[in-house]
């Protein structure tokens, strides 16, 4: 007898076709692959045999997930719409809640998604966005190190030169020296903001240029590019504007430009907005000073080749700037990826520590915290439904079907729940975004392209597989004998788990709440707080034209205005800095930073900032320009004990000048930080109007002294902004926050509430027989009440006691970041478990109410 010699096959295709194999007899697929292989080996070979079996099961693969996708859809996926349907036909009010939980958490999670995308995207859309780079400085000062992004304007070119790893290089102007003004095209006047650059700008910035060639419109030193909304204001269109010439008109300049491009507006995802650009060589030979090393007059911006070592070149650049000058100031560069700038802004001596990146991970992880909030709820409210469905799990698996099969079910029907929450989320979202971009100062649309639909539907998937796992699991495990019996027993480690979840869901609640009420307590805080002056019926606005003191003058002429004055750079935003003094004839004590405000007569009388000592700027003296006015905390720093008339130096030049007053210690600018050493100096002129109005007449002067500012801005608008108000966008951030929080904590305790009610109807449900007897043996309905609600009371102290000092840690931390914060008081915490605990027991009082009115008669009877 000849034995049949046998032929390797391969196992991993093997395997693979098992998997598919949809029969179950001997005559299968895998069957009919093994004979024909055999056949092929004998004939052809076994190399042969092998390369058969693999594109054979390549072949069939296609065929088999149409079969499979065919089958689960006309089978499966309508099976399980019907369930989901019949589900709801039998117990309406829990798939009301299940799914108004789902959507609710989708809603959140989808608003909080928006609003995180929107901020890692912005400055993301320039084309060599991981190659474009900033110029850093920190410079070290004897009062901390302090970073900023102002550089010299020759620093561009000494850096392409020198440095092999850098493409490309632009200066653009800082703030000191942005340009503005009126541009003018006939009896067209339009005031806009615009930008110094270089001639690479377009190259390493993507702004698409809708008139004119990247590079030739920056070669002409008196040439001006224009937004599109500048030049439909200014032509009333885009087109054949090139050549055609404009009047500029500013504090820096009286010039005629001619247009040499027109690009398109930037996007809302960015954090420069421009009307127009000008040439930095304007700039130079307008202001010598920007075109010295000494001086840092510009922003320097870098295209790195690909591949560079960031460590390194910040090593060779660090002391690029002493090499030039030597008797500068201690400064180290660094260079920051630009559009890391907006969430990685916030510097501590020297040391990057964050900014709105902080707020970008907390939103997402409160987010995440909705979403198992709402994924808990779907938990219990399932289990809580299980006793409705036993009999129905018991005959499937008396008729073979397998744990797996019923645990997919499961997923499928919360999956199903999932996407049509997700359809109800898509209208909460449509109907609440106006008023969400109000609160969060963006400009959010639902657009449904791939970027938005693939993170929707990964979300929504996600939510539907957490939130259904636990009940697949458990719901399948049933015995299905005990089921049929009625024996079903519920396990220590279920009833832990179900417990767990809800002590889960009360201490992220306790955690929002103590969040809510203390960062209120911290936002009313800074609203009230006595900055040291008085900001009320206070108006800010830009004088543009040349400022004399009839001008003045005039303005307090008006009826209505009770003071006014001036002074270089904004108030609030705390602008105007300085180093370089020296005192007491010490040889140097050039690196100590000072608050510097250039401001003119009454400026302390309009904010009514109070006197130590000596006296504020007067009229009466013609030498004020050598005066000075410092602050409490300046005379600490300085150590000196009687101030008035004492002399401190500026420069190395000597330049001296006299202490002629002190005043109390005022926040200028953010509380935030500390009060810190503060120099007035004197100034003839300045942009920043600052006008003090009588309190009820505000509508009436402010109209007046727009009559008064257009005699002097011809074609100009009146833009002008209350100092209580602007004080307040100091902490947006803060107050954005405040607001969600109050949203947000709004909604995760509905939810909880959601949850618990489930799980409470699930006990109750459950104990039904224990009640009746309880009650026919005399239990009253209160005691049915304490019965039901003692456990849940237990779990959601148990949530408070493990909320609270989680949350005193996370809430002293975000306080940190405040020179000047609340206290901590104790009725925090203590409210917040009251708040806790009452909302738990108005909630499981429903179902224990519920209960204990059920007549036992009727549940012995049932039982």
């Amino acid at each position: 007898m000849v034995k049949k010699r046998k032929y390797p096959i391969p196992s991993v295709a093997r395997f693979i076709l098992k998997q598919m194999n949809i029969y179950n007899d001997k005559h299968s697929i895998v069957e009919d692959f093994n004979e024909t292989f055999v056949e092929t080996a004998e004939t052809l070979g076994i190399r042969k045999a092998k390369l058969w079996y693999w594109k054979a099961l390549f072949k069939t693969v296609p065929a088999y997930f149409k079969l499979v996708l065919s089958w689960w859809i006309n089978i499966i996926f309508f099976h399980n719409v019907l369930i989901v349907f019949r589900n709801f036909k039998r117990n309406k009010s829990m798939f009301i809640i299940n799914v108004i939980g789902l959507s609710t958490g989708l809603a959140c999670a989808l608003f909080i998604f928006l609003w995180v995308n929107d901020e890692l995207n912005v400055d993301k859309f320039h084309e060599k966005d991981s190659q474009l780079y900033q110029v850093m400085q920190n410079f070290e000062l004897a009062n901390g190190t302090v970073t900023w992004d102002y550089t010299p304007a020759l620093l561009a070119t000494a850096m392409i030169e020198e440095m092999p790893e850098i493409e490309s290089s632009v200066s653009v102007n800082n703030k000191y020296t942005t340009p503005g003004g009126v541009l003018s095209n006939k009896d067209k006047h339009i005031r806009g903001v615009g930008k110094y650059t270089s001639k690479e700008y377009f190259n390493i910035f993507s702004y698409p240029l809708i008139q004119g060639d990247s590079e030739q419109v920056l070669s002409d030193k008196h040439g001006i590019l224009l937004s599109r909304n500048l030049a439909q204001k200014l032509f009333n269109t885009t087109e054949n504007i090139i050549g055609k010439t404009l009047i500029g008109n500013s504090d820096l300049y009286d010039e005629t430009f001619h247009v040499t491009g027109v690009f398109e507006n930037p996007p809302t995802n960015s954090m420069d907005h421009f009307d127009f650009i000008l040439h930095f060589d304007f700039l130079m030979e307008k202001e010598d000073w920007v075109n010295r090393w000494e001086s840092d007059g510009a922003k320097t911006y870098l295209i790195l080749k690909k591949g560079s070592n960031i460590g390194l070149l910040n090593n060779k650049i660090a002391g690029l700037l002493r090499s030039k000058t030597p008797t500068r100031e201690p400064s180290t560069l660094f260079v920051q990826q630009y559009s890391k700038r907006y969430l990685y802004g916030l510097y501590e001596n020297g040391v990057q520590v964050g900014g709105r990146i902080s707020y970008v991970k907390l939103f997402s992880i409160v987010a995440i915290f909705i979403l198992m909030i709402a994924c808990i709820n779907f938990m219990n409210l399932s289990t809580a439904q299980a006793s409705i469905r036993i009999k129905e799990i018991g005959i499937k698996k008396t008729l073979g079907a397998p744990r797996k099969m019923l645990m997919v079910q499961y997923l499928e029907e919360s999956m199903l729940m999932a996407f049509l929450s997700l359809l109800i989320a898509n209208l909460l979202i449509n109907l609440f975004l106006p008023q969400y971009n109000a609160i969060t100062g963006k400009s959010l649309t639902l657009n449904y392209n791939l970027r938005l639909l693939l993170p929707m539907l990964g979300i929504t998937l996600f939510t539907g597989f957490i939130a259904g796992s636990y009940p697949a699991l458990y719901l399948s495990g049933f015995n299905p004998i005990n089921v049929l019996k009625g024996k079903l027993k519920t396990s220590l480690s279920e009833v832990w788990i179900r417990k767990g979840l809800v002590i889960l869901q009360f201490s992220l609640s306790a955690l929002f709440i103590v969040g809510f009420l203390v960062i209120q307590q911290q936002i009313n805080f800074t609203q009230s707080k006595n900055l040291g002056y008085n900001r009320e019926n206070v108006i800010q606005f830009r004088w543009h034209s040349d400022l004399n003191r009839g001008i003045v003058a005039g303005l307090k002429e008006i009826p209505g205005v009770m003071n006014a004055s001036y002074m270089s750079m904004d108030f609030i935003k705390s602008e105007d800095n300085q180093s370089g003094y020296s005192w007491q004839k010490q040889d140097s004590d050039k690196n100590y930073l000072f608050h510097s405000p250039r401001i003119g007569y009454d400026l302390i009388e309009t904010l009514r900032i109070e006197m130590r000592a000596g006296r504020s700027f007067s009229r009466d003296y013609s030498t004020e320009a050598s005066k000075i006015i410092i602050n409490e905390a300046a005379v600490q720093m300085m150590g000196l004990s009687n101030p008035i008339g004492q002399t401190i130096e500026y420069g190395s030049d000597g330049d001296v000048r006299q202490i002629i007053g002190v005043v109390k210690d005022f926040h200028y600018g953010s509380i935030h930080e500390k009060i810190k050493p503060l120099i007035f100096r004197f100034r003839p002129y300045g942009e920043t109007m600052v006008v003090r109005i009588m309190a009820g007449t505000e509508t009436a002067t402010i109209k007046k002294l727009k009559t008064y500012y257009n005699q002097f801005h011809l074609g100009d608008s009146f833009d002008f902004s209350f100092m209580d108000e602007d004080y307040q966008s100091l902490y947006e951030s803060e107050m954005q926050v405040g607001a969600l929080s109050k949203y947000f904590s709004g909604m995760a305790i509905i939810l909880s509430c959601l949850g618990l009610f489930g799980l409470a109807a699930f006990t109750a449900d459950k104990r039904r027989k224990e009640i009746g007897i309880r009650k026919v043996l005399g239990l009253s309905e209160f005691g049915v009440i304490y019965l039901l609600s003692s456990d849940f009371t237990k779990m959601v102290l148990l949530a408070i006691a493990i909320a609270l000092p989680v949350s005193y840690l996370i809430i002293k931390n975000w306080l940190n970041g405040f020179a000047y914060k609340i206290n901590l008081e104790p009725w925090y915490f203590i409210g917040t478990g009251l708040i806790t605990l009452c909302i738990a027991w108005l909630t499981v009082s429903v179902q224990a109410v519920k209960a204990a009115n059920l007549n036992p008669v009727d549940i012995l009877k049932d039982g």
